[in-house]
């Protein structure tokens, strides 16, 4: 933990934890199944009119270097063992010795836009691309994101301060729990920094606390920042990302049984627990003919009894999964989708978690939409909690960047996102579109989930 001579507050990553739970759960998995396969991954940012300055990138060039004198410290150790059991033994003993190596694993270098003066001012281009093998590189996409939206409102954007950012929380916290959603912190990785992360989570947790006092139905479930869940005694949440797909379909070359595979080697590592299927990485009708197979296990794996039902059958994946994370495309459309498949495979009550560009209105808007057609809505809400904020002197809104690092490549051969809305698409264009072609992909758009306006337009002054 940084503290400078300028503010109170800790500036950086300050935690090997200090990421989302599902980069560990997939390094477990990666560390089982593929430790050594070399990967790259790419930085985009969507929001290309938002720059740094030359300050802001050597501030983000140094904090990138700190993450290399990070290690797990005992009390994380056991924090890991004791709230994450489907974490392995041989796992959480390779993380207790893991080392990030920044300067051998990330390449960062600054573009001048315009005439370089070398002045601390210049505005400029800032790329990001990181190298290695998949186990020992995983970890960097949450920080790296984290860091480059800190330089940005640390050296850019600076008409804000943190005044009101517990109570907005709070009331936003308030108004779900009375409305009976059941919901979790998702926003470490466009956060404004990790002070804001931490006084958004306590004004929740207060939330929660009040909320149960009322009697309110609904419930903070926890966050996916595993620090935080550790400073506040709770387990984190979450369970996979893109990323595992993306990678996995690399690394075996076969879209038209990928899904499959990755489905496969994850049950195989983690049985019936982490049980939300992400299903828009080569879009959700691809995803569902994968999980509609018989649930199988790896060499290696969980026992194939884990996966049988009582009368020795086996489960499918569907049967087995707990339910499914809606995160690309339009929600109420994929609430159709996912409730027609249920019903073809003879399945009732499943769990939906919405998680793209939440705020309070689409949370009541899904839950109301998840419940008419007998879901169990959940919700994922990050940027809107994290990265809210006002400029102090015209009031207008403060808008976070729209930053990603995918996967870009496994095993030598690309890594790609075709996704259930095409603003999300990733990677090499020509495997994109032999791929779509091999699975019949139909090509999905959705005006509200625009990129280049995902948090709404900048605002002139008041």
């Amino acid at each position: 933990m940084d503290f400078n001579s300028s503010s109170p507050y800790p500036e950086g990553v300050i935690s090997f934890l200090d990421t989302d739970l599902y980069k560990l759960t997939m390094q477990c998995a990666v560390f089982k199944y593929f430790k050594d396969v070399p990967v790259t991954y790419a930085f985009t940012n969507r929001t290309p009119e938002k720059r740094l300055s030359r300050a802001g990138y050597k501030w983000l060039q140094e904090q990138i270097t700190k993450l290399g004198n990070i290690s797990l410290s005992d009390e994380e150790y056991k924090f890991l063992e004791q709230q994450c059991k489907y974490l392995s033994a041989e796992y959480l003993e390779f993380l207790k010795e893991f080392r990030l190596r920044p300067r051998e694993q990330v390449s960062i270098t600054f573009q001048p836009i315009g005439a370089d003066t070398g002045s601390e001012n210049d505005l400029g281009d800032v790329q990001v691309s990181i190298a290695g093998t998949w186990s020992d590189t995983i970890l960097y996409e949450i920080p790296l994101l984290a860091l480059t939206s800190e330089a940005y409102f640390r050296f850019m954007d600076t008409d804000w301060d943190y005044e009101g950012q517990e109570d907005k929380a709070f009331d936003k916290g308030m108004r779900l729990l009375e409305t009976g959603c059941i919901l979790s912190e998702f926003g470490t990785r466009r956060r404004r920094d990790y002070h804001t992360q931490a006084l958004v989570f306590r004004g929740l947790v207060r939330a929660s606390r009040e909320a149960k006092a009322k009697g309110y139905p609904g419930e903070l479930s926890g966050t996916s920042n595993v620090h935080l869940a550790m400073r506040f005694n709770i387990p984190p949440v979450g369970t996979v990302a893109h990323e595992w797909f993306m990678g996995t379909a690399a690394i075996f070359d076969d879209y038209k049984h990928a899904t499959e595979q990755g489905l496969r080697h994850w049950v195989g590592c983690f049985g019936s627990n982490l049980s939300i299927a992400l299903t828009d990485t080569f879009g959700t009708p691809e995803f569902l003919n994968a999980f509609s197979l018989p649930a199988r296990t790896t060499e290696g794996g969980v026992s194939e009894a884990a996966l049988r039902k009582d009368d020795g059958s086996s489960k499918t994946y569907a049967e087995l999964f707990t339910g499914v994370r809606q995160d690309s495309g339009d929600p109420k459309e994929y609430v159709k989708l996912m409730r027609r498949y249920y019903d073809s495979q003879g399945i009732k009550e499943k769990v939906i978690v919405f998680s793209d560009s939440l705020d309070v209105d689409k949370c009541l808007e899904y839950k109301k939409v998840a419940e008419e057609n007998g879901f169990l809505p959940r919700f994922g809400v990050g940027t809107f909690l994290t990265n809210d904020f006002t400029h102090r002197t015209t009031g207008t809104k403060s808008l976070p960047l729209n930053i990603v690092i995918k996967l870009s490549s496994a095993a030598g051969r690309p890594a790609i996102k075709i996704s259930d809305n095409i603003e999300k698409n990733t990677g090499d264009k020509e495997l994109i579109e032999k791929v779509k072609k091999q699975i019949a992909y139909v090509e999905n758009t959705w005006e509200e989930g625009r990129e280049d306006a995902r948090w709404g337009k900048e605002e002139a002054n008041k």
